[in-house]
């Protein structure tokens, strides 16, 4: 996934450059004006194709947030093994309190407390969902407006 992020971008690098080169070679046949023009035409572009990708990702980011706020990821430690590695305190044991005698729960005692770290785990994973859906609106509410100015002055050269 990341190499196929950094050949996306040494590609639009590369598209950049070429841009650059193409308006410096025909720098003797433009005039002062013309090429004034087109510098600010790419830099109009540049800007609006940076802010679109930014909004862009956001929007993607944002709905994998609320995908993991309608759809939170599951808790995968089942309740015998929970009960297994357990001791007393309802935490999981350090190697030195293996060794000593554990004090024995009951069945119903453990259900509860296995039951009370499902759930917390399911509140932390929202919690977390609603934390990167803030920030992804973010990476939308910003980069928008600055698309939107530039698109219209882009209208009116």
């Amino acid at each position: 996934m990341i190499s196929i992020v950094v050949a996306v971008f040494a590609v639009i690098l590369a598209a950049i450059f070429v841009t650059i080169a193409v308006i410096a070679s025909k720098k003797g046949n433009m005039n002062e004006e013309g090429e004034h023009s087109m510098i600010k035409t790419l830099f109009y572009y540049l800007v609006l194709f940076a802010t679109l990708m930014m909004t862009i990702g956001g929007s993607v980011s944002a709905f994998m947030a609320i995908a993991d706020i309608v759809a939170p990821a599951p808790y995968y430690q089942s309740f015998e093994n929970f009960k297994e590695m357990t001791n007393s305190s309802g935490k999981f044991p350090s190697p030195e309190e293996q060794t000593e005698e554990r004090e024995i729960l009951s069945e119903e005692e453990l259900r509860d407390r296995y039951e009370a770290i499902v759930e917390e785990e399911r509140i932390n994973e929202r919690n977390r969902a609603v934390n990167h859906l803030i920030k992804s609106l973010g990476w939308i509410i910003i980069p928008f407006p600055i698309f939107l100015y530039y698109q219209r002055r882009m209208k009116k050269t």
